[in-house]
């Protein structure tokens, strides 16, 4: 266990690397904007279903309701992660756009939906009552839809930049308001990324015969049509868990490829099970009781191991929260709240870990005598009591699942250990973070010792806080990151607003923060507050560091601002008396 925690240690670099990248960083930042939908709706489907595993029968008006609640929840999840990730997406665009470019993550939010649902939702008419209706197969607008709504978030964001950056827009007068110009400005953006998505699903429609939703099934399915070998188990399962963990719902694009064989093994396994003999096939319909045991990554065990092995606060409460999901198979509370999605600490185990268990559960039913599964129980049944009861309740099948249990434990241990320790180092640094007064007074010294420099830094809690400030020119909108470098003494001081975004990693933040950034934030009176330096830097410093301030600030004016920008300007040493600065012959 301790090589593969110094391995994953050797490697965090690269991971960090991983997890930097604006387009994964976006999708993950997505789905945690989702993350309500998928709580709030695992609780009404385990209402729905589970009373029915232990033979108690509800009400069908309430199994209604709360199947209705999940519908219109986490059915339509893929709608809203193409939102959310477009949101995300764009935070990390304006970052990088020309200075006095911005685009509306509110309008890419908006196109990142309509162009999704253009690439996922089939139309059709139907008769209802001698009526004519026009509907939509709402199918794949939950977390089957999840690969259109990456592609429709990342091309709406790029189709923004494109116009945005050349000034393809419409523009109105400057006495027009800020609001309504921001709205024409949008048009052509907006309209760009709708007709390439709608031009995308039709190519697709023509080309494939089904909905680009279903291009990565019909492209896949041959692949795991394989005969009941080891190796082709294995390739169903590790495909399922890695499709999941880079973010498109696996048993969507996997299982519709297999289900005719896996349906047709089962039955024939109970027939041979009902004349007395030994079921064999091993591809069966709840094999996935198996390969996703405790949900997709065979995460059955993780909340236990987070709870009684793990020491980060983070993963603890995860646990905590999971452990009743996931026991139900509903474990996109663990896949969302650690996260095992898109983490590349979790990548190896979480695709491990159920190719291991069908690799067992094939050799228990080729030579241990286990039968093979052969009763269909519902999918929310534990999956020890749903594979105890399939099995046609043989003992053999405890013996089973105790072992896949352990198993599934050790492949996950170390590599949750290697985590634990990068959240519990990162939870240590925010704690010393969150716990000193950022008042704007001291400044960061070049060459300063680890503790001084902590001393000197924002705090990370105002300076989120500071997302929600009105900019300095008193406009509704938030203004554009900017940042400005200057080399003092070998301190590299960077300059950034706040209101940019907050999708960068905490850990990362505390390095830049270390290593010399300064953030500057906005109060409640629209007065910025920042540290310069120290007396002892010397005038020309000073000076020169006044400068960078001042110009990031200016850089970072949102093109609708209009009038007067900075308003007033005073030089204060900390407890000293403010000398104001005549800000317009600065600038």
């Amino acid at each position: 266990m301790d090589a593969i925690v110094k391995m994953l240690e050797k490697h965090q670099p690269f991971f960090e690397k991983i997890s930097r990248n604006i387009y994964l960083q976006a999708i993950k930042d997505g789905f945690l904007g989702c993350m309500p939908i998928v709580l709030t709706s695992s609780i009404f489907l385990l209402i729905a279903t589970l009373p029915g595993v232990v033979g108690i029968t509800l009400p069908q008006p309430l199994i209604d309701w709360c199947n209705k609640l999940y519908n219109f929840t986490m059915g339509v999840m893929g709608i809203m992660v193409a939102g959310t990730t477009a949101k995300n997406f764009t935070a990390s665009m304006n970052r990088r756009m020309p200075a006095g470019k911005v685009l509306n993550d509110g309008s890419t939010m908006v196109a990142a939906q309509c162009s999704m649902l253009l690439l996922a939702v089939t139309q059709f008419t139907t008769k209802f009552n001698g009526s004519e209706l026009s509907v939509f197969d709402c199918t794949s607008m939950g977390t089957r839809g999840l690969f259109s709504a990456y592609i429709a978030a990342f091309i709406t964001v790029w189709v923004y930049k494109f116009c945005v950056s050349r000034d393809l827009t419409i523009k109105l007068p400057k006495e027009v308001p800020g609001a309504i110009a921001q709205n024409f400005r949008d048009i052509i953006p907006f309209g760009g990324a709708v007709i390439i998505c709608g031009i995308i699903d039709v190519v697709v429609r023509n080309l494939m015969g089904v909905p680009f939703s279903e291009l990565l099934i019909k492209l896949l399915s041959p692949l795991f049509t394989a005969a009941e070998t080891y190796p082709g188990l294995i390739l169903i399962q590790a495909a399922t868990a890695f499709f999941w963990f880079i973010g498109v719902h696996g048993p969507s694009i996997v299982q519709p490829g297999i289900d005719p064989i896996r349906l047709a093994n089962q039955a024939e396994n109970l027939q041979v099970l009902l004349a007395g003999g030994h079921p064999a096939h091993s591809l069966t319909f709840n094999m996935s009781l198996v390969g996703e045991f405790g949900g997709t990554g065979a995460t059955f065990i993780v909340p236990l191991l987070l709870i009684l092995f793990m020491k980060s606060k983070q993963l603890k409460a995860v646990g905590k929260a999971s452990i009743v999901p996931v026991a139900f198979a509903v474990n996109e509370p663990l896949l969302f709240g650690a996260p095992m999605i898109l983490n590349p600490y979790m990548l190896i185990p979480f695709v491990a870990a159920g190719c291991v268990n069908v690799s067992v559960a094939k050799f228990f039913i080729d030579n241990v005598g286990m039968n093979g599964f052969s009763f269909v129980v519902p999918w929310a049944t534990p999956a020890p009591i749903g594979i105890f009861i399939t099995t046609n309740f043989q003992l053999i099948a405890l013996v089973f699942v105790a072992i896949i249990i352990l198993l599934d434990a050790i492949i996950y241990l170390p590599f949750l250990k290697a985590y634990d320790k990068l959240l519990c180092d990162q939870e240590a640094e925010r704690a010393a973070e969150l716990g000193l007064e950022s008042d704007g007074a001291a400044a960061i010294a070049a060459n300063a010792p680890a503790p001084a420099v902590e001393q000197a830094t924002a705090s990370v809690e105002t300076t989120v806080a500071a997302a929600d400030s009105k900019p300095v020119a008193d406009q509704p909108e938030p203004a554009a990151d900017a940042s400005a470098k200057k080399d003092v003494d070998g301190l590299k001081v960077l300059v950034l607003c706040a209101g940019a975004g907050t999708s960068a990693m905490l850990a990362n933040a505390i390095k830049e923060a270390k290593a010399g950034k300064i953030e500057y934030r906005l109060d409640k009176t629209n007065i910025i507050h920042c540290p310069i330096g120290k007396v002892s830097f010397g005038v020309e410093k000073l000076q020169e560091n006044f400068d960078t301030l001042l110009g990031a600030i200016v850089k970072a004016k949102p093109a609708a601002a209009k009038g007067q920008y900075v308003k007033s300007c005073v030089v204060a040493s900390t407890m000293g008396p403010g000398i104001k600065i005549n800000a317009q012959k600065q600038l």
